[in-house]
């Protein structure tokens, strides 16, 4: 229900949980107790703050995802509102251009498909900015508020609509998705115009004069265009002329307008083998320019750009991950370098949005989760406290931990210690694998239904997760390492890790375990297999065990090709094949736990049934398959999320802790009345 807005401050919504009184550690079932701030957009006069809180849906609701509320902070008078709560789920964040207005996309009550609305500052209810049949996938505002530019595709075939009903419901795969169209509506009048045909827009953006709406432009609606041939064009919403800007090649990540309209920044890769959109490159418009005749601000630069936003017309700000840490610097367009504004260490922030002198985002450390806090005059300032209960919490240490590989190279990773460390005493540890691979953990909250962190910190694990070469956050030529050597040196990265800390005395070298969702995933079932020797535990989430019929089935062929292979799995199916864990099941004494989605598009539940049926059939150890119906890349109901965490914890403590030989039970009761 649209909620007419009265001041409040933020209410704690307590679910169902064991009292939180009679604990003082993190358990698998507090994971689901967490809010967390996602948005934050500082209106453009820098007075206000409109951010999203994630609220944990209860287990007495439906099965589904988590809330989000919107809520706005006065930053004069340090108090925030609740504008839309409840069972609601508010995203994509704006403001208009006068600061009356906060814009976003949600389902309410009037349209079963995502709309963008608009509620105002000073108070009422939410209205729709959009109506469209198929619903809003994105959405940019012009400035003046008149008009509002929105992603759509167009409505299906009554006709083949009612064929599905009869039961004539054939589906051909990939090619009849509909485009991903522009469409421009006058707010003032309801006209709506459709502005582009045969290409389908992935982003849009209005520049501040009017004149133009920037446009990530693929030429088909499919993922793996998105990731890989996504192109800016510049739309003039006048006459519907839509031109292509620049030629980045390989990955494109966010644009954003200078104030005056004169220039686009853009996060994109460096090459089509760049596996990460990760520098900042500036286009002059309206002017057309090759990408080779633009400058990349963050050349030879140890880190990657995470997020970007303009101080003024001739400055940018940028978020970037360095390592496990994400800073935030200024750069003038034609100067030689940055300037460190956000030292490493001090938060680990989420996006960035500036105005008025005050830059906002969301951002966590290892004792909190994210939270809303703001920057100015080099003052950083938590501004809301969405989990007051941690405080109550012991959390074990947790810190920046770098080692040495065998070939010198030195790599980080976050590293967090049993809550009841002892000096001179070994450890079990659990080893957490993040995806990607281009992705890195970061020295900030790391504890969710994915990731075991403090949770396992709290029942004495180590717990150990490398950035092992390929991840972000060390620049485009450690990402490069990667190319064609799939578990190569990366895994060899890892192995040193653990050695590193065997030699340190924390760890127990026969109680190590493993886990990880994608490549995490790929990478547990490789250790379980090719490096069985070395862990006495493994849990693979959604992770690859064939790699010649994974790069068969997945939605991502092209990507899979430029940034992670550089070669088609014909031109060297041995070595394709020699990366693939289910080649050395057969001498797997592991006990593996393998959970997969069962409408996962980006690893095919297959992958999961082969390593399944190759342990079973010819492994030495425990082996357990669970699937989840409805489920993708990733469980998204809390259910499912609370069922992999409490099972995964399970199996390492049947196997690192207790040294079992046998499988805990198949069944889980649920703390969840």
């Amino acid at each position: 229900m649209k909620r007419i807005i009265r001041p409040m401050f933020i209410l704690l919504f307590i679910l169902p949980i064991l009292p939180l009184q009679a604990q003082d550690i993190l358990t698998e079932r507090n994971i689901f107790d967490l809010k967390q701030v996602i948005e934050a957009e500082i209106s453009p006069d820098g007075r206000h703050v409109a951010y999203t809180l994630l609220v944990p849906r209860p287990f007495d609701d439906s099965p589904g995802g988590d809330f989000r509320e919107l809520h706005v902070l006065d930053l004069s008078s340090g108090e925030s509102r609740a504008y839309i709560s409840g069972k609601k789920v508010v995203y994509s964040l704006g403001w208009s251009g006068d600061s009356r207005m906060i814009t976003f996309m949600a389902n309410l009550e009037d349209s079963p498909r995502p709309q963008v609305y608009g509620i105002r500052l000073d108070g009422g209810e939410a209205f729709p900015l959009t109506d469209s049949p198929t619903g809003v996938r994105g959405y940019t505002l012009r400035p003046d508020g008149s008009q509002v530019a929105y992603i759509a595709t167009e409505p299906g075939d009554p006709d083949q609509k009612k064929l599905e009903a009869m039961g004539f419901n054939a589906e051909v795969y990939e090619e009849l998705n509909p485009d991903r169209n522009i469409y421009v509506r006058t707010i003032p009048t309801g006209e709506t115009r459709r502005m582009t045909e045969g290409v389908s827009a992935f982003d849009i953006d209005w520049s501040p004069d009017g004149k133009f709406i920037a446009a990530a432009i693929a030429p088909k609606n499919l993922v793996d265009h998105s990731y890989m041939f996504k192109r800016i064009h510049l739309l003039d919403p006048a006459t519907g002329a839509l031109t292509k800007l620049v030629e980045n090649p390989g990955k494109l990540g966010k644009m954003a307008w200078s104030p005056d309209g004169s220039r686009l920044a853009f996060i994109s890769a460096v090459a089509v083998w760049d596996s990460k959109e990760g520098s900042i490159f500036v286009a002059d418009v309206p002017v057309s320019r090759d990408f080779a005749e633009l400058r990349n601000y963050t050349e030879d630069f140890e880190g990657t750009v995470t997020d970007i936003a303009w101080r003024d017309e001739n400055t940018l700000l940028y978020t970037s991950e360095e390592g496990v840490d994400i800073t935030l610097r200024e750069q003038p367009v034609g100067a030689p370098s940055s300037r460190l504004l956000i030292e490493p260490g001090e938060a680990v922030m989420r996006g960035v949005s500036f105005a008025g002198g005050t830059a906002v985002f969301s951002a966590s450390t290892p004792q909190h989760h994210y939270e809303l806090f703001t920057y100015r005059d080099g003052n950083l300032q938590r501004r809301t406290n969405s989990n007051p209960w941690l405080a109550g919490v012991r959390l074990a240490r947790q810190e920046r931990f770098v080692y040495e590989a065998r070939d010198g190279l030195s790599i980080t990773s976050v590293l967090i210690y049993p809550l009841n460390y002892e000096p001179g005493r070994e450890y079990p540890l659990i080893v957490d694998i993040h995806g990607g691979p281009e992705s890195s953990y970061h020295n900030g909250w790391v504890s969710s239904y994915g990731n075991w962190g403090q949770v396992a910190a709290a029942k004495d694990y180590f717990v150990f997760m490398p950035n092992y070469r390929a991840s972000t956050g060390r620049g485009v030529e450690f990402l490069k390492m990667g190319l064609g050597d799939l578990a190569g040196k990366e895994f060899n990265d890892v192995l040193d890790g653990i050695d590193a800390l065997v030699d340190r005395g924390f760890v127990d070298e026969d109680r190590v375990g493993i886990g990880g969702g994608s490549y995490g995933g790929y990478f547990s079932a490789w250790g379980a297999t090719k490096h069985t020797d070395r862990f006495a535990a493994a849990v693979v989430f959604v992770g690859v065990s064939n790699q010649i019929s994974k790069r068969n089935t997945t939605d991502i062929p092209y990507e899979d090709y430029y940034v992670h292979w550089g070669i088609w799995t014909h031109e060297n199916m041995e070595k394709v094949w020699d990366r693939s864990p289910v080649k050395y099941a057969d001498q797997s004494e592991t006990p593996t736990l393998i959970l997969h989605g069962k409408e996962d598009p980006r690893v095919h539940p297959s992958q999961s049934l082969e390593l399944y049926r190759s342990l079973k059939l010819h492994g030495e150890a425990p082996v357990r398959l669970i699937w989840y119906p409805g489920e993708g890349h990733g469980n998204r109901r809390n259910p499912a999320r609370l069922d992999y965490i409490m099972r995964t914890m399970r199996w390492f403590d049947t196997f690192l802790q207790e040294e079992g030989e046998e499988m805990p039970p198949a069944t889980v009761e649920y703390p969840v009345n």
